[in-house]
């Protein structure tokens, strides 16, 4: 079976936040998606390891940024590729609070989304959570951001490695090394070995 087929699907990009005690964060995530008109409710599925989905878990409520076309890597820098239990992912980033408590992202963003969990599904290593829409308000006409257009146009080509590993082909990390451990999850993105292709790198010219 051949699983870069999945890399066919065509998928959206968002920035999902939510509250906890009085601490705000966000991340990155492709699987949002309406699931009924009448009544009108959504799903989401997040890896377990990201500090947002316990947060979700545990308060029911969250709200979904819709990234758009003229966001830049500094979004999916912020919210995807750094740990919101260590990090305030807010912090110099300016946004407004909604009706429901928790923050959004209305810059580089078409449409704002808040939701109320109504369902828990436990897929493994994720966690579906399918909700009702509680509001939402459209920003901007910009085209959304889709996985495909940011690799094509957002996410910064990598420079020539000069060490032979493995690069993630999510987010671009690099892991030095001949072997990558069946079992290795990506620090940044969270995807598994599988998502890793082989960098051959560059050898230093020979000396005559």
């Amino acid at each position: 079976m051949d699983s870069k087929a999945m890399f066919k699907i065509g998928y959206g990009l968002y920035v999902l936040t939510a509250r906890e005690n009085g601490k705000d964060n966000g991340c990155i995530v492709n699987t949002f998606q309406q699931v009924t008109g009448e009544p009108l409710r959504v799903s989401v599925a997040v890896n377990k390891a990201n500090y947002t989905c316990g947060m979700i878990e545990r308060t029911g409520v969250f709200n979904v940024s819709v990234i758009s076309e003229s966001a830049s890597f500094d979004v999916f820098q912020r919210f995807g590729f750094q740990s919101g239990k260590s990090v305030d992912k807010f912090a110099y980033f300016p946004a407004p609070r909604c009706a429901n408590g928790v923050l959004a992202v209305d810059r580089s963003t078409n449409a704002i989304i808040s939701g109320k969990v109504f369902q828990t599904v436990d897929l493994g290593t994720h966690l579906l959570f399918l909700a009702d829409v509680t509001d939402a308000l459209v920003l901007s006409g910009e085209e959304t951001a889709t996985y495909s257009y940011y690799q094509r146009a957002i996410k910064p080509r990598p420079k020539p490695q000069v060490k032979r590993g493995w690069r993630c082909m999510i987010c671009g990390y690099f892991y030095e090394g001949e072997e990558l451990p069946a079992d290795f999850v990506c620090p940044l993105c969270k995807h598994p070995a599988s998502d890793f292709e082989r960098v051959g790198g560059l050898l230093p010219a020979r000396a005559e």
